[in-house]
């Protein structure tokens, strides 16, 4: 027997105008396959060069991007250059731009990539080398923007209870490290620090000779631990004595909703307790005192936390930041690091994007943002809760960004192909969310966006302010996301032995699907703390250990006791689970063997998208007197085993769904819920034998504008377009949802 998975190719309205979309085929994957040969990165030489770095370099426009720029009447650029040399210093390739001129500013081991500005002239030379896999400009990234307890189901009796503000039951994310990548993290504030200090750490990555483009110095950053180079690199990135960690002010809010805890004294303050409100954090700067930074800033910050994860029990990364890229996710930067981060155990959590609707107000699809649109991560978009703890009245926010991920790459014959990923993952309350506001840590100094947005963000609150007691509100996905990433605490403190992976399919399948929206406006439904927490108590505790140690065949038992009933009741509601979970970037898979059969997917090493299989593992630090297996060093990447990726008894929605069609609302349009009710009512295919599947709900090349469907073409951001999002505060601020140009 044999599964027919749907997909639809949509004709580009610029290359056939006016022409319709049409469902070209159906494909048929077969059972009991093992791994489909993995696609090797594309090859061509021209395509080694992100889009908008050619288009820089072709065009020979003034540029308004910050990676570009004239020094000395000469138009030079900051780049990412990812290799794949063998060697993990990229020696040859380092002083290869040193010999034509350029610099190097920074290595990254974890990413196997480094930060050079060379002439724009040399691009596509540099490009040529065999040891280059691709050549990125070094984007801006940018911030992307109690109650918050209970409408997420963090205070049911499975998850925890309060019997004041001080004391309670049940798991809080102690133990469990969270890094936050953001704009700061104000280590005194009360919601952090009342006694016994959580903010374990604050290190400001930001680079200042890029900043200036200043000359690199060409040399290795390799930090051998125990050496002087580390110890020196340690103190110059050290902030912890800093007067000011969050000139900004939206890191330490973040922070504040994944582990914030509520101790103020002032009458009329609101609870701003976060989801894991005992979890450490380490305070990982790579955004200025505007939310700017870049993405080698980025780079470095991640691969701090990943060196230090074992050392600080940093298991889960929180970036609430977005980078603009045109490329696929196999050769984007930020999403190559993530990918090391969730190789070497850290679960990472990262915005979608606040891209949900174009400045016309229509709704967008395509925006997902980097490093969101990697398919190693949880991707996180926005939910409005309108002011209340009940989630029946819960909706999708407008600015939410829409998936499926635009990046792409072309191949060997010139043909662009885009990854078309489903995303987001899921959704999580982000709309008009309280949470700690930072300020100077000896005076009642507002952060930048406190100061300036006063009206909006802090005075509806009403509230004294008092030093280390300050709140304001803010939306955003960059606000969803750390309610996930603390909620990913509270999960490795229940079961310590849970991966990245796995974590992300508990968290789809226990939500809760919205009314009215579909897969790629909210993923697999609302964040379920409850359900969340009961099934992670159902699996066996030492999974990643084994999993680790290839201890596991596919099919073999990983519940330790019978699954819960896939149900969860919050403030007085009872709803069913969602049932989904994304596998292979863009197949829906459903059913308990999920949970109680080994499922090689769960192994964090591997990345499966569509065709494309990769095993990415750490190398560790090794010597006398270093701790074995405790430092990365660095990274391989290499096409995976052969293997099966998916056992006997998963359900496979795909079929179900059909082909994708936004007015049709099938495939990846069709609204979670009802999928969902199709999945609880015993709907789908059982796959009688392993499977891989080689394609599924793929969108494909086009703009769909016949179907009233506008659809990004991979560009996520426009330099100097962005709003700040601590200013999208409800629905009604913005055109209503009813005045959107729907269906022609």
């Amino acid at each position: 027997m044999n599964l027919l998975t749907p997909f639809i190719v949509l004709i580009e309205r610029r290359r056939l105008r006016g022409a319709l979309a049409v469902a070209l085929a159906l494909l048929i994957a077969g059972l009991g396959l093992q791994t489909a040969q993995a696609r090797p990165f594309a090859d061509d030489r021209h395509a080694r060069v992100a889009r908008d770095l050619d288009d820089e370099i072709t065009e020979r426009r003034q540029s308004k991007a910050k990676w570009a720029r004239d020094v000395n009447g000469v138009r030079h650029i900051q780049a990412i250059i990812v290799s794949d040399s063998p060697d993990p210093e990229m020696t040859e390739l380092r002083e290869h731009v040193l010999r034509i001129g350029g610099s190097v500013h920074a290595v990254h081991p974890a990413v196997h990539a480094i930060t050079v500005q060379i002439k724009a002239s040399q691009v596509r030379a540099l490009s040529q080398r065999d040891d280059v896999v691709s050549v990125s400009p070094n984007r801006e990234t940018q911030r992307t923007f109690s109650t918050l307890e209970s409408m997420t189901g963090a205070l049911t009796s499975n998850v925890r209870t309060y019997s004041s503000k001080t004391s309670y039951s049940g798991v809080d994310g102690t133990g469990i490290g969270i890094a936050v990548l953001d704009s700061g993290v104000m280590k005194s504030h009360d919601a952090f620090d009342n006694g016994l200090a959580r903010v374990k750490r604050n290190v400001n990555m930001l680079n200042a000779s890029l900043a200036n483009w200043a000359t690199g110095s060409g040399s290795t950053t390799s930090l051998t631990p125990g050496s002087s180079a580390l110890t020196t690199y340690e103190s110059a990135i050290a902030a912890d004595s800093a007067t000011t960690h969050d000139p900004y002010g939206h890191g330490t809010h973040v922070a504040s909703v994944a582990a914030g805890r509520y101790y103020a004294t002032v009458a009329n303050a609101q609870d701003i307790n976060g989801i894991a409100p005992n979890a450490n954090i380490y305070d990982v700067r790579v955004l200025n005192d505007l939310g700017i930074g870049t993405l080698s800033d980025a780079l470095e910050g991640i691969q701090w936390a990943i060196y230090h994860a074992k050392e600080y029990n940093i298991r889960v990364l929180n970036l609430s930041l977005a980078a603009s890229s045109t490329e696929s996710w196999q050769t984007d930067p930020l999403c190559v690091a993530v990918r090391s981060a969730s190789a070497a155990g850290i679960t990472v959590v990262v915005a979608a994007g606040n891209f949900g609707k174009n400045l016309l107000g229509q709704e967008t699809y395509g925006r997902i943002s980097s490093p969101g649109n990697d398919p190693s991560v949880i991707t996180v978009g926005a939910a409005n809760f309108k002011g209340t703890p009940a989630r029946s009245d819960d909706v999708v926010n407008f600015f939410s960004s829409r998936g499926p991920t635009r990046g792409s790459t072309v191949d060997s014959s010139g043909v662009r192909r885009v990854d078309n990923l489903l995303k987001p993952d899921l959704v999580a309350p982000g709309n008009m969310i309280v949470g700690a506001a930072a300020t100077k840590n000896t005076a009642l100094t507002w952060n930048y966006l406190a100061n300036f947005f006063n009206s909006v963000l802090v005075a509806p609150l009403g509230i004294t302010a008092t030093l280390a007691e300050t709140q304001m509100l803010m939306s955003g996905t960059s606000i969803a996301a750390p309610a996930v990433a603390g909620t990913v605490a509270l999960m490795l403190q229940a079961n310590p032995g849970l991966t990245p992976p796995l974590i992300k399919a508990i968290l789809q399948y226990t939500a809760q699907p919205l009314p009215n929206a579909n897969l790629l406006q909210q993923g697999a439904g609302l964040l379920n703390v409850d359900g969340a927490i009961l099934l992670s108590k159902a699996l066996k505790t030492d999974l990643a250990t084994k999993i680790a140690a290839d201890g596991y065949s596919s099919g073999q038992t990983i519940n330790a006791k019978s699954l819960p009933t896939p149900t969860s009741t919050v403030n007085g509601q009872t709803f069913n689970w969602s049932r989904i979970v994304f596998a292979g970037g863009a197949h829906v898979v459903s059913g308990s063997a999920l949970f109680t059969k080994y499922q090689p997917i769960w192994d964090p090493r591997l990345t499966w998208a569509s065709g494309v299989v990769r095993k990415r593992q750490v190398v560790y630090w090794s010597g006398t007197g270093i701790a074995a297996n405790t430092f990365a060093k660095s990274f391989t990447d290499t096409a995976a085993p052969n293997q099966t990726l998916l056992s006997s008894g998963v359900v496979s929605a795909n079929a179900m769904a059909g082909i994708s069609s936004k007015v049709g609302k099938t495939g990846a349009f069709i609204p979670t819920y009802t999928l969902s009710g199709w999945l609880v009512s015993g709907s789908g295919l059982v796959l009688g034998t392993g499977l891989v599947l080689s394609e599924g709900l793929v969108l494909s090349e086009g703009l769909v504008l016949s179907e009233g469907l506008v659809l990004s073409e991979g560009l996520v951001l426009s330099e100097g377009l962005v709003l700040s999002e601590g200013l999208v505060l409800s629905e009604g601020l913005v055109l209503s949802e009813g005045l959107v140009l729907g269906e022609p």
